[in-house]
């Protein structure tokens, strides 16, 4: 196993496990390995932690998402739950043919798309993946203040509480920007954090 190490601010090596035990590792170095898509503190590492005596330290999380993150992945998952509407729709009118039954049923049901986004929503972000389709493609995620995984109680509230970031004019989300942890209004009622991953 080779381990990229970041050393004065740049990436250095790959390194070898018997050679970082000549580096001076820190348990906040930051450190890579094949197959990770972004850098983790030495003591996150569990096989460092046991070759230099580090102790895991658990950290809040300190990298947050944007509103135009949040806004893209919000946009992704409403456009999918569009799809399969059309699509049950379009379904739907093999078996009716009254013209005026069709357009009342394309337009009545349109609702159902921000109830399914709001249980659709609650379940995944309190999944282990902690996040929709559209988090996931953005590579963010729902988490508690601490960055564990909230639990569907937590995720169903929060969901619930973006009544209060859209009413009115969607000031709730906007006070994302006076935030320091980029927390929409729901986020801060729910006390949980929308977080990406860190990059260097």
């Amino acid at each position: 196993m080779q381990y990229t190490v970041v050393i004065n601010g740049r990436p250095t090596g790959p390194y070898s496990l018997e050679q970082l035990k000549e580096l001076a590792i820190q348990p906040g170095t930051f450190i890579r390995k094949p197959g990770m898509d972004d850098y983790k503190e030495a003591h996150e590492f569990a096989e460092l932690r046991e070759l230099l005596g580090f102790s895991y330290q658990r950290t809040a999380p300190q990298y947050f998402a944007s509103f135009d993150q949040r806004l893209m992945a919000s946009a992704i998952d409403y456009f999918m739950l569009t799809c399969v509407y059309v699509l049950v729709v379009f379904v739907s009118y093999l078996f009716v043919e009254n013209k005026l039954f069709r357009i009342g049923s394309l337009l009545l049901f349109v609702p159902i798309i921000p109830v399914a986004k709001f249980f659709y929503s609650s379940i995944a972000e309190a999944s282990a993946r902690q996040a929709t389709i559209g988090k996931r493609l953005m590579d963010i995620k729902v988490t508690d203040l601490m960055g564990n995984r909230i639990s569907f109680g937590t995720s169903l509230a929060r969901n619930l509480f973006k009544i209060f970031s859209v009413l009115p004019a969607f000031i709730g989300y906007l006070y994302c920007f006076l935030n320091k942890k980029q927390q929409c209004l729901h986020d801060t009622m729910a006390n949980t954090l929308v977080i990406k991953q860190r990059l260097l």
